[in-house]
């Protein structure tokens, strides 16, 4: 069964209501031993990195172990920034690591023309999806469709990356290293492009949609 993680940094209610949209078959795991069995795993998030401290050793240990497996593992906002090494918003807080790299906090570069108007952070609201390389987790997506952000910090354009933003400076908007993913907006905020971004995640475990 998918696995959603529940370690109290919001945004469950509306995830929640989003698969079941789709139909899926989900629960929410009070330890991490309900993760030996999943088909696949989401780790949702909102707000300040050092919330993913409530993540421990058992619980991190248990997800990379998921991951080894080859078990879909979709990281949403928060879930995103936690696969990498850390980032400067919670300096001594250390992240998944699947992802080299850090977070850092958005910033308008010289002669940025992206923005119009002051430049606000944190960054919320519609912005476009520049498609870097092909991906399955984009499949169907168009170049340039808007989906919907809130974040402050952002993850660096690595070898994962897939789909890119510019918000006053590029940054990963959407990763993927197999069978690993994770997207900086949130699809169950934007509208049918999200809910595509969900099914292609889903469409990973078929037929079952996590049964």
């Amino acid at each position: 069964m998918i696995q959603l993680i529940d370690y109290g940094a919001g945004n469950l209610t509306s995830v929640r209501k989003a698969l079941s949209h789709l139909n899926a078959v989900f629960e929410t795991p009070t330890t991490a031993e309900g993760l030996r069995n999943a088909s696949a795993v989401i780790v949702p998030g909102v707000g300040n990195f050092e919330a993913t401290t409530t993540l421990d050793k058992v619980w991190r240990q248990s997800i990379s172990t998921a991951i080894k497996r080859g078990v879909p593992l979709l990281g949403i906002c928060l879930g995103l920034q936690w696969l990498f090494d850390g980032s400067d918003e919670a300096p001594t807080v250390p992240g998944l690591g699947e992802i080299n790299g850090c977070c850092r906090l958005l910033q308008r570069e010289t002669g940025d023309s992206s923005v119009v108007g002051p430049f606000k952070v944190p960054h919320v609201g519609w912005n476009g999806l520049h498609q870097v390389r092909g991906s399955w987790i984009l499949e169907g997506v168009a170049e340039g469709q808007q989906v919907y952000f809130t974040h402050s910090f952002a993850a660096p354009i690595t070898d994962e990356c897939v789909g890119s933003t510019r918000y006053g400076m590029d940054f990963a908007s959407v990763v993927e290293r197999d069978q690993l993913v994770g997207v900086q907006f949130h699809p169950e905020k934007s509208g049918e492009v999200g809910l595509r971004v969900l099914k292609n995640f889903l469409n990973r475990i078929r037929p079952s949609y996590g049964r």
